[in-house]
């Protein structure tokens, strides 16, 4: 098979590659090839660079003191919030909240706001896209307020029905809460005509954007949603940090998620008086090293350019379902007109867990299992499924090692 040349006119790979360290690591004798970034993104040195900096020499705790090092600390953390401002177009910094990631940001939401105004029979819209994470918390409120949760169906592309979507809503729903990117699929949703259709029904929308801030421009003003989540770990940036981003009219009526700490103004035995936003929703010490790794992750992500990093990212994964679909025994779940980066596939006769097995013996990582999304599984009618996720630090000749493996798999198999 002929191999197209990659357009690299507006991505520098080679330059790219050499920013990222662990790329350069050999898994069995063989070099690594990471196709398990819908998990975790590997690192680029400046952002390793950046966070040993703040271990040796900023390191302190903030908003608590006078001393130089905690006031440099507390000044490069709030940077880092006007960062994820900017990233995100939010008209205020204020409506940044650093949780520890995607999954907190929603189960933050769900206390502050659902357990205040979501009650008996009130209705909450999700998805049967959705990973566990904008499942789960919802089922807890649903069962203690004894709401109730409605499903937006999908087609076997793994698109969701809009018409069935609209259908859904009467006078008891409360609330939407929708993947923007599927992590199981890479199905890209229609998120700003279905937030759209939501407002029209005076509902107010939460977007899991754990699979979109990675790949694409986001714009909150454009969008309009009420509260979008996402975790630094999949945007180069270090675990442990994530984003919630809300509208400051609604983060002001909600209740705080978490006591104590810097959330508080003033504390009696009688009375505690809250914080007003962001504060107001970071209890605790901060992940303050997190936080300003993210706000670098963020800087080297512009400094490349979201609108190239999509197209790139587009061209790998249009090549790669090109490859796969023309392997015989290979069955290709999730295949949307419009898709992130991700390629889930199953081989006949193979379960993905032996298949992630062998890959791994040439040093191709990739992530097998129902990928927090078991619905998703149960819709299509297999346990699991292999899946290969790219970045822009990724290549077609990458993809031919995949694609290679795979036939090894089947050989061994047959």
């Amino acid at each position: 098979m002929k191999v197209e040349r990659m357009n690299t006119e507006s991505i520098n790979i080679d330059k790219i590659r050499a920013d990222f360290p662990i790329l350069g690591l050999q898994v069995s004798g063989k070099p690594l090839v990471y196709l398990d970034n819908a998990a975790s993104s590997q690192m680029p040195q400046a952002v390793i660079d950046r966070i040993v900096r703040y271990q040796s020499q900023e390191h302190a705790n903030i908003h608590r003191a006078v001393h130089y090092l905690s006031e440099l600390a507390t000044r490069e953390f709030e940077a880092a919030r006007v960062k994820v401002q900017h990233f995100l177009n939010a008209k205020e910094s204020r409506e940044i909240i650093f949780t520890r990631g995607t999954t907190e940001a929603i189960n933050l939401v769900m206390h502050g706001y659902g357990r205040a105004f979501i009650g008996k029979g009130d209705e909450i819209i999700l998805s049967g896209l959705e990973h566990h994470a904008n499942i789960v918390p919802w089922q807890m409120l649903v069962q203690e307020k004894g709401a109730v949760l409605r499903v937006i169906p999908m087609n076997d592309a793994g698109e969701l029905l809009i018409d069935e979507f609209e259908a859904l809503f009467n006078e008891k729903t409360k609330f939407l809460a929708l993947s923007h990117v599927s992590n199981a699929l890479g199905t890209i949703n229609p998120v700003k005509t279905m937030t759209a259709c939501a407002h029209r029904h005076g509902v107010p929308v939460l977007l899991d954007g754990a699979q979109a801030a990675p790949h694409q421009s986001l714009d909150m003003q454009d969008l309009d949603c009420d509260f979008y989540a996402f975790s630094g770990h999949k945007m180069c940036g270090p675990t442990g940090i994530g984003v919630l981003y809300g509208k400051a009219q609604l983060l002001e009526k909600m209740q705080p998620y978490q006591g104590g700490g810097d959330m508080i103004l003033s504390v009696t035995f009688e009375k505690t008086t809250y914080n007003v936003i962001p504060a107001k929703f970071e209890a605790g010490t901060p992940p303050i090293m997190a936080a300003i790794g993210l706000g670098a992750a963020i800087d080297y992500l512009n400094g490349i350019g979201l609108a190239k990093i999509e197209a790139y990212e587009k061209e790998l994964l249009d090549y790669a379902t090109a490859r796969v679909t023309a392997l015989p025994g290979v069955r290709i779940i999730g295949t949307a007109s419009k898709k992130a980066a991700v390629l889930s596939f199953e081989i006949k006769g193979v379960h993905p867990h032996d298949v992630g097995t062998i890959l791994n013996v040439d040093g191709i990582a990739i992530r097998t299992g129902h990928h927090c999304a078991q619905p998703v599984m149960q819709r299509f009618g297999v346990p699991a499924t292999a899946r290969a996720s790219f970045a822009f630090y990724n290549t077609k000749q990458e993809i031919d090692k995949l694609v290679d493996g795979i036939l090894k798999v089947q050989e061994m198999f047959s």
